[in-house]
């Protein structure tokens, strides 16, 4: 089987538990980035390094959301002056501008997901099934068909990598369907591969980027959301279920 011309990226924000619901953020995001691997070589990676190399003169700094909004070391530079948050943030939003990539995200709140199913699926498992669903699409639409597409997760550990693992394959080989419609996700031969953080991929830094804004976007669609604003001209889809 020939290999794809693109690459799937998936991470998240928030977590898929549903006995205990943070009232701050009672949601789980799950957003899949796909990008054209010559695109992501030759131009989301180098971009990413040289932002990396302007604020901290290397490139083995890995960009996580939560990190930088909490201004956890190494990014507790940005304390240092609002002018270098402007310029960091300003900086971060015409990356995520400028990076030619498909965004396919699906946002499940929690609180009414629980209320309209007496025994839910794993959010996990249903924003996943929704994603996957519209990459394939996508996929086909490139003339993918017959290809292998590797989607990258950041790993987890190994009882949760299998457990996701088991579950994305049961979806992409057709043994898992939701609701009505109907997807042959074997036109394409989707591998899961698990890499750790520490492998430092432009792809899962900006896909973590991503998520937390769309979650925020979903839970509170009037706020202003100026990381969304920077994004949303790539989404290619946007579930918010239920």
């Amino acid at each position: 089987m020939d290999f794809s011309d693109y690459i799937v990226f998936a991470d998240e924000s928030g977590d898929h538990g549903l006995t205990t619901i943070d009232p701050q953020f009672p949601a789980f995001a799950l957003v899949f980035c796909v990008f054209r691997k010559d695109e992501y070589a030759h131009s989301v990676e180098p971009s990413l390094r040289e932002l990396k190399y302007k604020y901290f003169g290397h490139d083995a700094i890995i960009l996580h959301e939560r990190e930088v909004r909490k201004q956890i070391k190494p990014f507790d530079i940005l304390r240092s002056s609002k002018e270098m948050r402007d310029a960091f943030y300003g900086d971060i939003a015409e990356l995520v501008k400028a990076t030619p990539v498909q965004i396919y995200a699906s946002i499940i709140k929690k609180e009414p997901f629980t209320e309209k199913y007496k025994t839910p699926w794993n959010p996990y498992e249903v924003a996943m099934h929704f994603c996957l669903e519209k990459v394939c699409e996508f996929l086909k639409h490139q003339g993918q068909s017959g290809r292998k597409v590797h989607v990258l997760f950041e790993g987890r550990g190994k009882v949760e990598d299998q457990q996701l693992e088991l579950e994305f394959r049961r979806i992409t080989s057709n043994q898992k369907q939701w609701g009505w419609k109907r997807i042959d996700f074997s036109v394409c031969g989707f591998e899961p591969l698990f890499v750790p953080k520490a492998a430092n991929m432009a792809g899962h830094q900006i896909t973590d980027l991503i998520a937390r804004p769309m979650a925020i976007k979903a839970l509170n669609p009037l706020q202003d959301n100026r990381a969304f604003d920077a994004l949303k001209a790539k989404i290619g889809y946007m579930k918010t279920f239920p």
